[in-house]
């Protein structure tokens, strides 16, 4: 099952690129949707005591410790889910715009799926290398082939960024491999039973953090960020804020620590200011923002920086915070940057000042837009409460100042995110927001299906708890500080 997530958008991938068959579209949306399918039936009889579930293990390079193994614990599956919960919803949101070469589009955004699910399910640390670089090939052309004004230098600009964070990754990697006794292994139970020196792990630390931290990004390697973000196209942006900079994340919980643990009373420190730093440096900037789409950019280094802090704390509360957050992120973040296209397909503009009056016109987009901006705020019974309050409470638990700080991010979010649904939704229209078209019929299902998880989430946050508690623990119980 763990092999079929990735076979069928990769196979779908090569197909839509090559055959460049009519109803493309539909295609794409078949196979997200059946990548969804596989993703549920993955959670029947799921075990969840931590241990890993739907394992792959076929020799690659035998004779240098390579297999191509593939599992997913609690962890991998939220990841999974959420990756293949959101395609479908990235697909559908990209058939209101008119795309050039619709074939290479679509066959694009499916070959990442494929790299993405590789990413969240690879148990092999050169496999887990190969899918987090084969992630950044399509999600480049996206942005440099449909991007909006000067896509090549900024796109340029990401993949140097990413590329070079992920050759620090490489060494801190076969620095590790090359300490396995015996014959070498890149199986992840293997290398994290290495022990290294204090000095060493310091250095493999530090490797894997630049990598995970351009992908995420933390201050202050979130440069190329801003820009990526709002001169990709709609479905580009979904794709990297809604699940790439999730790899990061995932990359810290699966890999970093349990591999250089020895480090983490050195390098805590350091990276949970860097964090909490973003949170407030990405906060202030994205209060002053006209741009809307620029706006939810920065409010999503804000977002990330609280999970970052909330995994390296490493207790239970910010590991499950981190959790739930992500796949709250992906949805709430999804969902504002579609509503961001709807807006700018129909005004021509995302400047908040030429905004004004839309309730008045389209009341059920304003409701729709209200219920996923709340959840971005964190409001209490919306999808982002539980998740912002494991966080806050892992970060005070590590340290009382930070977690002070970090709980900033409630009153920043909610002035940003607040004053922008105000100056666009509400106040006196004008002659293009009082014709301003209510939701069709799949604009509808796209913020629907994100408005309702907003909801189901707030209120029922042990769906996905209970999904990753099991996992937590033994990570937790493993990997001793």
């Amino acid at each position: 099952m763990s092999l079929i997530l990735i076979i069928i958008p990769l196979v779908v991938s090569v197909f839509v690129l090559l055959a460049r068959p009519n109803g493309v579209r539909s295609i794409a949306l078949a196979a997200t949707l059946a990548n969804l399918a596989v993703s549920a039936f993955a959670c029947v009889g799921f075990s969840g005591d931590g241990s890993f579930n739907h394992l792959v293990d076929l020799p690659w390079v035998a004779g240098a410790g390579i297999h191509f193994r593939l599992g997913m614990d609690g962890i991998s599956l939220l990841m999974v889910l959420l990756t293949n919960l959101l395609a479908p919803l990235i697909v559908l949101s990209s058939y209101g715009r008119a795309m050039e070469n619709e074939s290479r589009y679509y066959g694009l955004v499916l070959m990442m799926l494929g790299a993405l699910n590789g990413v969240f399910l690879a148990l092999d640390g050169l496999v887990f290398y190969v899918f987090y670089e084969l992630a950044l090939i399509p999600i480049y052309f996206i942005c440099a082939i449909w991007g909006g004004q000067d896509r090549i230098r900024i796109t340029l600009k990401f993949f140097i960024y990413t590329f070079i964070g992920s050759l620090f990754m490489l060494v801190s990697l076969l620095y590790v491999y090359l300490q396995t006794p015996g014959e070498h292994s890149f199986a992840w139970e293997a290398l994290m039973r290495v022990q290294l020196t204090p000095e060493a792990a310091n250095w493999v630390m530090l490797g894997f953090f630049l990598a995970f931290a351009v992908k995420m990004p933390v201050f202050p390697f979130h440069t190329w960020q801003p820009d990526t973000y709002t001169a990709s196209p709609t479905g580009g942006t979904m794709l990297l804020a809604g699940i790439m900079l999730k790899m990061g994340v995932y990359g810290v919980i699966r890999w970093m620590v349990p591999l250089a643990s020895e480090a983490m009373h050195f390098w805590t420190p350091v990276f949970i200011v860097l964090a909490v730093t973003g949170i407030v440096y990405a906060s202030i900037i994205a209060v002053k923002q006209s741009d809307l789409k620029r706006l939810i950019a920065y409010s999503s280094i804000a977002h990330v920086g609280l999970i970052a802090a909330g995994v390296l704390a490493w207790n239970k509360a910010g590991v499950q915070g981190s959790l739930i957050q992500m796949l709250n992120h992906g949805i709430n973040v999804i969902g504002l940057f579609f509503v961001v296209d709807l807006i700018e397909r129909r005004l021509g503009t995302r400047t908040l000042a030429d905004m004004g009056g839309i309730a008045k016109a389209a009341p059920v987009f304003a409701a729709l837009f209200m219920i996923v901006m709340l959840g971005s705020v964190a409001v209490p019974l919306t999808n982002g409460f539980p998740g912002e309050f494991l966080l806050l409470n892992g970060v005070w638990n590590y340290n009382v100042w930070l977690g002070g700080v970090a709980g900033l991010t409630i009153i920043f979010g909610a002035v940003y995110m607040l004053r922008a649904y105000g100056l666009a939704v509400f106040g006196e229209a004008n002659e293009e927001t009082a014709r301003f078209a209510d939701v069709d019929t799949r604009e509808w299902i796209v913020l629907g299906v994100i408005a309702a998880l907003v909801l189901v989430l707030g209120f029922f946050p042990g769906i996905v708890l209970n999904l990753t508690d099991g996992s937590v623990t033994r990570i937790l119980g493993t990997v001793q500080l």
